[in-house]
């Protein structure tokens, strides 16, 4: 399995996020926020500016959650990515 073009397959990576009060914020909050963080696991031939393993911040309304083999990736574009950690 491979995309193609500028094409990235990711996976969620899922954390709990807390304020600086120490405060868990709730799933609904963490869902309004404008950028979520995931892992690189396959990249198209086209894409120059990330690696298999990376691990990104993108924008959450990008891309298109797709399930294989029982495991939920989501598809995004090179475009959509705003930080390459």
């Amino acid at each position: 399995m491979k995309p193609i073009g500028k094409y990235i397959l990711i996976q969620e990576i899922n954390e709990e996020y807390k304020t600086k009060s120490g405060l868990l914020l709730s799933n609904e909050d963490i869902n309004s926020l404008r950028y979520h963080k995931a892992k690189v696991y396959k990249v198209g031939d086209h894409v120059d500016t990330m690696n298999e393993g990376d691990v990104i911040y993108y924008d959450n309304a990008a891309g298109h959650k797709m399930i294989i083999e029982d495991t939920t990736y989501t598809i995004i574009q090179e475009r959509d990515v705003v930080v390459v950690l």
